[in-house]
């Protein structure tokens, strides 16, 4: 830990010099992938702040999925906030990679990661701070507002280098590492619910086949019926002519 209680960003013995200016070249067939969680949480101070009119205090983040200290490939993330906080355009180049500040007001801020390769291009995200939610209990600041996204950023075919620090990573905390979200029940969740609609659209799928079928019948059994009224007419005329004609 540093003095200011944040980690220590990791020193990689790599440098660029070991590598060359395309640091390595690029190791094809290799996908290397790096789940992160980004987002913000936010808690309402319960009535507006006198000196600015500000309502909530928030932090915007960007965290590893799993227990690992990003540092290791990270250089630097940047987050671009709205125009009108002071300096908006803030950096952060060691974990924990987060802004903490007040607001009144929902926006969307700009997140950009940048890698320790210069040759590896920089992800861009995209995360609409959230403050405000209908719940009766969030608005009276009983509780933390979270509103958080897991994302995978994957390295295809990446450098030389790139690669190395990818597989250097080591672990970020020495406890539990966790999330303000269950990632896992949330997928397993939503695997439940994609199944059940899955389930449902079938059933509605065979039940509109039948329909179908069963329209298509009844449509051939009228176009069976009129025929056979319209041959019983062509008969009846046919015998008129012969009427006349005797």
């Amino acid at each position: 830990m540093d003095p200011d209680g944040g980690a220590i960003p990791f020193q990689s013995s790599l440098k660029m010099a070991d590598y060359g200016h395309d640091s390595g070249g690029r190791v094809k067939g290799i996908n290397l992938v790096k789940p992160i969680v980004y987002g913000n949480i936010s808690r309402y101070f319960g009535k507006k702040r006198e000196e600015d009119g500000h309502t909530h205090q928030w932090t915007i983040y960007v965290k590893p999925h799993r227990n690992e200290d990003m540092s290791t490939y990270v250089k630097k993330i940047q987050f671009k906030l709205h125009e009108s906080y002071a300096n908006p355009l803030r950096v952060v180049t060691k974990p924990p990679y987060e802004v903490q500040e007040t607001g009144w007001g929902e926006f969307e801020i700009i997140i950009k990661i940048f890698f320790v390769d210069p040759n590896e291009r920089p992800v861009t995200l995209y995360h609409f701070l959230k403050l405000f939610q209908t719940d009766t209990n969030l608005f009276l600041g009983k509780k933390t507002l979270v509103s958080e996204h897991y994302d995978e950023m994957i390295f295809q075919d990446p450098t030389a280098m790139m690669q190395q620090l990818l597989c250097s990573s080591r672990v970020l905390t020495l406890g539990a590492h966790k999330h303000e979200t269950d990632f896992n029940e949330l997928e397993e969740k939503t695997v439940t619910a994609l199944q059940s609609a899955r389930k449902k659209i079938r059933f509605e799928i065979t039940e509109l086949n039948e329909r179908l079928k069963q329209s298509k019948d009844t449509i051939t059994h009228f176009k069976e019926e009129i025929r056979k009224l319209e041959e019983q007419e062509r008969k009846k005329e046919r015998e008129k002519v012969k009427e006349k004609v005797t």
